[in-house]
């Protein structure tokens, strides 16, 4: 098993900057991948960002250029350093891990506000 704690969300004003983190804890070994999901009032959840042991970072065209994800490995961290936020980034965003061999989603954190005004 996995566990994951975020933390960082917020309220901002737009322009502004966020970062998240996420710490995980457990069976470390086993995980592959870990990122970040959003999900809006009354919108599917959406990928934001995914770091791969040993791959580049991926993310989607929403938020490239504005979010970087990195991620510590020595620390079982990954962050999601989020700037020049526009309102439509309000959501809640949830972390993720995923196993090895595994096509899906194992394990998600709690949830973390992020609020983004005008």
């Amino acid at each position: 098993q996995v566990q994951l704690v975020e933390s960082g969300g917020g309220l901002v004003q737009a322009g502004g900057s966020l970062r998240l983190s996420c710490a995980a804890s457990g069976s470390i070994s086993s995980i592959n991948a870990m990122g970040w999901y959003r999900q809006a009032p009354g919108k599917q959840r959406e990928l934001v960002a995914t770091s791969t042991r040993g791959g580049s970072p991926n993310l989607p065209d929403s938020v490239k250029g504005r979010f970087t994800i990195s991620r510590d490995n020595a620390k079982n961290t990954v962050y999601l350093q989020m700037n020049s936020l526009k309102p439509e980034d309000t959501a809640v965003y949830y972390c993720y891990a995923r196993k090895y061999y595994s096509d899906g989603v194992d394990y998600w954190g709690q949830g973390t506000q992020v609020t983004v005004s005008n």
